[in-house]
């Protein structure tokens, strides 16, 4: 099956704008999960004789509950229109098995992936970050902002094993390049996810009901409210350029004139650079994930750190099942995604792959990631990056707000956003 991209037409409007844009990255290339799994279990023989899925830049990912993407949600007001459901645990991947990722003292003591004293030092370090203020120097035991993270990790005297995880599985860093930047961006990620699961208990990680399909469903609601128009499944021919500028999208003989365009790299290929591929894995499965313990998710993220495989970037495997209303009972569908870094891409997510077994139906598709050459301020082109092999969106939020900058000159304000997480319409359901 191939799905066509969404284009959004953005009208200079500063105030249209200031409604629609913020999470236009989202609305306009969304995996479309409800529709794709119910024609996959209508469709099952056919896709038992094919071998790949094919898809464009549309793939499964979750949000952090008080990240990026739930604050822009909320801003927009487009949390009116949509229903969230907490996913039922995080792991983290140690010596071939999913062990859960401890977020506070006390789990720190129970989990298997430290020792005694191990414990005790990783607990220190998350009190420490926990209260970590970089205004206030009482709260840094000796460790400024600037410190490079290898070294406030040493301060606690850590094992390479807990910095893997907590890294990766807390801060969500997709390598070690973070060990010798200023610990400050870590220790702000780390707080992110300890407030984003003492919100929501289970894990910190958010999912629509139905799919991220509803996603561009409740934009395009929202959308027609402030006098936007969607146009789906319609055909770009050709990016209509004035003296250099950007004037409309044409799809046949008809032509959308505007003042900008905003799209992702697959419209403008002689625009953007290839920096990279990812391989990614949608697997069907008739039973949960296996994770230490008689857990059995129903739905959950696993984080492989790069080291645990010998590898430079993390293996994510992400699954859902019927509590998030995307498959039908007993059925399990999961996602399997890293930065491809050799010629044999299907052996890199090997490990992801063994933690599914065994899985009815496999999906492999390889894609390139590119990034725009140039930052549209003269052309009026904006273009996106492709999405990353990480499966949840705040790498993605950081894209649309460096869009948001690009297009409107300055970057967004998160002191505008006057909604709170607890306002009327935010995340429905979430608990």
């Amino acid at each position: 099956m191939l799905h066509d991209n969404r284009t959004s037409l953005i009208e200079s409007s500063a105030t249209r704008c200031r409604h629609v844009f913020e999470v236009v990255r989202v609305s306009t290339a969304c995996f479309l999960f409800r529709i794709e799994i119910i024609t996959l279990f209508r469709s099952i023989s056919l896709f038992s004789q094919q071998k790949h899925l094919i898809m464009d830049e549309e793939y499964d990912v979750i949000l952090l509950g008080t990240g990026l993407l739930v604050k822009l949600l909320i801003h927009t007001g487009v949390t009116r229109y949509l229903e969230f459901k907490c996913i039922e645990g995080s792991y983290v991947y140690k010596n071939g098995t999913a062990e859960k990722v401890p977020a506070d003292q006390s789990e720190a003591l129970k989990s298997p992936l430290m020792g005694l004293f191990e414990k005790r030092r990783f607990g220190n370090l998350l009190n420490w970050v926990k209260d970590y203020d970089e205004k206030n120097p009482k709260t840094q035991n000796d460790i400024p902002p600037n410190t490079r993270m290898v070294d406030a990790f040493k301060k606690y005297d850590l094992s390479q094993d807990t910095m893997d995880f907590t890294g990766h599985a807390l801060a969500l860093h997709s390598d070690d390049d973070y060990l010798e930047k200023p610990a400050l961006e870590s220790i702000k990620r780390i707080q992110l996810y300890l407030a984003s699961l003492a919100r929501y208990g289970k894990s910190p990680y958010l999912y629509p009901l139905y799919g991220l399909g509803e996603l561009p469903q409740a934009f395009a609601r929202l959308s027609a409210i402030y006098g936007g128009t969607y146009m789906l499944d319609k055909p770009v021919d050709e990016i209509v350029f004035e003296n250099g500028v950007v004037i409309g999208v044409r799809s046949g003989d008809q032509t959308a004139r505007c003042k900008a365009v905003i799209c992702d790299p697959s419209y403008v290929p002689d625009k953007v650079k290839k920096v990279g591929r990812v391989i990614r894995a949608i697997c069907l499965l008739r039973h949960p994930v296996k994770v230490r313990g008689d857990t059995k998710p129903a739905s959950c993220q696993i984080i492989i750190p790069q080291k645990q495989v010998q590898r430079h970037n993390d293996i994510y495997v992400c699954c859902m099942g019927q509590t998030t209303m995307v498959t039908p009972k007993d059925w399990y569908v999961a996602l399997v995604s890293t930065t491809v870094e050799t010629n044999n891409p299907e052996e890199e997510i090997k490990p992801g792959l063994a933690l599914l077994e065994p899985i009815y139906q496999k999906f492999v598709t390889v894609t390139d990631l590119h990034e725009p050459i140039e930052d549209g301020t003269a052309s009026k082109l904006f273009i996106s990056s492709s999405y990353d092999a990480t499966s949840h969106f705040e790498t993605t939020c950081l894209d649309i707000l460096d869009v948001f900058c690009r297009y409107t000159g300055q970057p967004f304000d998160f002191s505008n956003i006057t909604r709170g997480l607890d306002a009327e319409d935010s995340l429905n359901g979430a608990q």
